[in-house]
């Protein structure tokens, strides 16, 4: 028994000093705040007992290292409360010119509202993620003043207006519903008639761009293009949740429900957003938590996977979002959210697409568990136009850190982040008269 608390103790002990160090990582988000305060104080507590109980006086080496196992946790919550925080100032203290001309690349979500309105303030970012926790408790009003107010202190500051995003898929990924309306999922269309589909799924996109817009949001991460793959085929994915989420397995029908569902979003003047390209159907792993690579070749993949976002990128003011796949076809080394091989190489010169580019969340473990500064440079050089930090927004300063250490070394492709901040200006011009006809239309005056 003896044994087996011993063995107890020391591994707590080694567990909580891991968590001390990695405190401000994304995997840790749940401890965030209050618990990590308990920890903390916990530790310090049993350290205490520890030297009270003689560990320290009377059991040696042994005593005197547990319990000083015992006080690193809170030690290294500490040290790396520090770290963060000096970051932070550094970012805020960026000067105005390298702030609004790296900044209007992220979209970043966020909790604390004072926070992000600095950043917005300071144009240390371009638009903002809002999702479920934003909502939590709140009323549609409260809301869609907190982001009024936003674009207020943007408009006060001399700067272009923040792109506002959320993920209303429908269906499983419905992050405002409530309190705005749940929809079924695109998926559910799929078995219906050519005609009653695209009606239906038209209807869809009226509806969620009428509860965006009226929110305040003018983008949507919305719909799913990846083709749906047969259940057997996935692996461990308790994230993703493809299956449930992607339209059809049947590239015309994926093509033809999300382009209405498009122009019904966009006849609200929010804009749309394809995602995960290349495709999610065919990959095994889980990218929210692993590296992933897709191994079909082009011909197969133009031919099927690729095909709804060709046609729907071709025929409507949709935005492209992409994951954080390798393509092994194309660039088997890095995924295809940082590689210029895909981005520059195959969207923009091969396909000709001149539309805004976004990352899938860089604060997944195929990005952040690896170099994420590489891939925030590779990204800003293949021609990516807003790096998505949504899951933990904190991470924003790391990765802004990023980019302004490259920009210091003359690492940044200032050509490219030039020919990007011409489509970011743009692609808000272009949402912003949509919306302004869609004001004139239902009111017969503009808003």
């Amino acid at each position: 028994m003896r044994f087996a608390n011993d063995i107890g103790i020391w591994s707590i002990a080694i567990a909580l000093v891991l968590v001390g160090v990695y405190t401000n990582e994304p995997v840790l988000v749940p401890l965030r705040g209050a618990p990590n305060a308990l920890i903390a104080v916990s530790t310090l507590v049993v350290a205490v007992a520890l030297v009270r109980y003689g560990h320290w006086s009377r059991r040696g080496l042994k005593g005197k290292t547990l319990v000083l196992l015992w006080v690193l946790p809170s030690l290294s919550m500490l040290y790396a409360t520090a770290a963060f925080e000096i970051r932070k100032r550094n970012v805020l203290s960026t000067d105005a010119a390298r702030a609004q001309s790296l900044g209007r690349h992220f979209l970043v979500g966020y909790s604390s509202f004072d926070e992000v309105a600095r950043l917005a303030e300071k144009g240390l970012i371009g638009g903002v993620y809002v999702t479920k926790h934003n909502m939590a408790g709140r009323t549609i009003d409260s809301v869609k003043a907190e982001i009024a107010v936003l674009q207020d202190r943007r408009r006060r500051a001399g700067l272009p207006p923040l792109i506002v995003a959320a993920d209303q898929e429908g269906g499983i990924v419905s992050h405002l519903a409530p309190p705005l309306h749940a929809l079924p999922a695109l998926s559910t269309l799929a078995g219906e008639p050519a005609e009653l589909r695209e009606r239906m799924a038209a209807a869809y996109g009226r509806a969620h761009g009428s509860d965006l817009a009226a929110l305040g949001v003018n983008l949507n991460l919305a719909p799913v293009l990846d083709l749906k793959p047969a259940k057997r085929l996935r692996g461990f994915d308790h994230n993703t949740l493809i299956v449930r989420r992607a339209i059809s397995s049947d590239p015309a029908v994926v093509a033809d429900i999300a382009s209405a569902y498009v122009h019904g979003l966009e006849a609200f003047g929010v804009g749309a957003t394809l995602k995960h390209f290349p495709g999610l159907g065919r990959v095994q792993s889980d990218t929210h938590l692993f590296s992933a690579s897709l191994d079909a070749s082009l011909e197969e993949l133009e031919a099927s996977d690729w095909r709804p976002f060709r046609e729907i990128l071709a025929g409507s003011k949709a935005q492209l979002i992409i994951g954080h796949v390798n393509v092994a076809a194309i660039d088997p080394d890095r995924p295809a959210s940082h590689s210029k091989l895909v981005i520059d190489g195959l969207i923009r010169k091969r396909w000709n697409f001149q539309g805004l580019i976004l990352t899938d969340d860089l604060v997944m473990g195929a990005i952040y568990h690896h170099d994420v500064c590489t891939a925030v440079v590779e990204a800003l050089n293949a021609g990516v136009d807003l790096l998505v930090v949504a899951y933990d927004g904190t991470q924003f300063y790391r990765i802004f850190s990023c980019a302004s250490d490259a920009a210091d070394r003359g690492e940044l492709d200032m050509a490219m982040i030039q020919e990007s901040a011409a489509r970011l200006a743009q692609g808000f011009t272009d949402s912003h008269l949509m919306a302004r006809r869609v004001a004139i239309s239902n009111d017969g005056a503009f808003k």
